[in-house]
């Protein structure tokens, strides 16, 4: 069992030798003593087989096999620093929670309760994130641990083995935050302060219209109907006032 021990290459080999040292002292074929000798030497075995372990494709000196991230600072600082303040001033959660963060977590969190009202779930990359906030990512990092830890959102890893994980998904679970967020989007729906316009008709008239216009024309005529009823009456009038002369 030492010599299977000592010629094994692969960490599965050890695996399967380290289940047949304790099948055997389980069954009684070794001792208690010569149990944990072997255990022992499993173990420091199984150190060097790990140690002689490089991942291929990663040069010396380095400790990852994906390119070193940037240090990526903002172009125009001054319009970073409005846009985090416009985002913290537009209302991103109730009072009584905003209290409890800055003005540049605030606007993280803005971003983020934006990508859960449009979609459900905020799948953006850190970076996306502090980049729409006017933040750097380490500040967006700590926005959104600081209110996972007060009970606010939930983040989901997803972490992928031996190529790049996945953005964390976001959600928002305080019922304060979610009814305030419904709030917000009924007025943005239905529109605040605003009422209905009826504007002047100014379409092109119809034939309908313009006869309805055309019989204006008849007025004169009726006028001279209303002079000639006039003069009949006081004809009528003038009559018996001739006859009592």
């Amino acid at each position: 069992m030492a010599a299977a021990i000592d010629g094994a290459r692969t960490l599965a080999q050890m695996d399967e030798l380290s289940r047949q040292v304790w099948q055997g002292h389980g069954s009684g074929a070794l001792a208690g003593e010569e149990a944990q000798a072997l255990a022992e030497r499993l173990h420091g075995r199984r150190s060097a087989i790990r140690d002689g372990i490089v991942p291929v494709g990663i040069s010396a000196g380095r400790t990852s096999l994906f390119p070193p991230r940037r240090n990526v600072t903002s172009p125009d600082k001054a319009m970073s620093r409005d846009r985090r303040r416009l985002l913290a001033c537009s209302g991103p959660m109730p009072p009584a929670l905003a209290s409890r963060f800055t003005t540049g977590q605030l606007a993280v969190l803005r971003i983020v309760a934006d990508e859960v009202a449009a979609k459900g779930v905020c799948g953006l990359c850190i970076d996306a994130i502090a980049a729409r906030a006017g933040v750097c990512r380490r500040l967006a990092q700590g926005a959104i641990r600081l209110a996972e830890g007060d009970g606010l959102l939930t983040v989901e890893e997803r972490r992928h083995v031996g190529r790049k994980n996945s953005p964390n998904l976001v959600r928002i679970i305080s019922r304060e935050w979610q009814a305030w967020m419904r709030r917000a989007s009924r007025a943005t729906v239905r529109g605040v302060g605003c009422k209905a316009i009826h504007p002047t008709d100014s379409r092109v008239l119809t034939s309908e219209k313009t006869e309805a216009r055309g019989s204006g024309k008849e007025l004169p005529k009726r006028q001279n109907s209303f002079r000639d009823s006039g003069s009949r009456e006081s004809q009528r009038v003038a009559e018996p006032a001739g006859a009592m002369r």
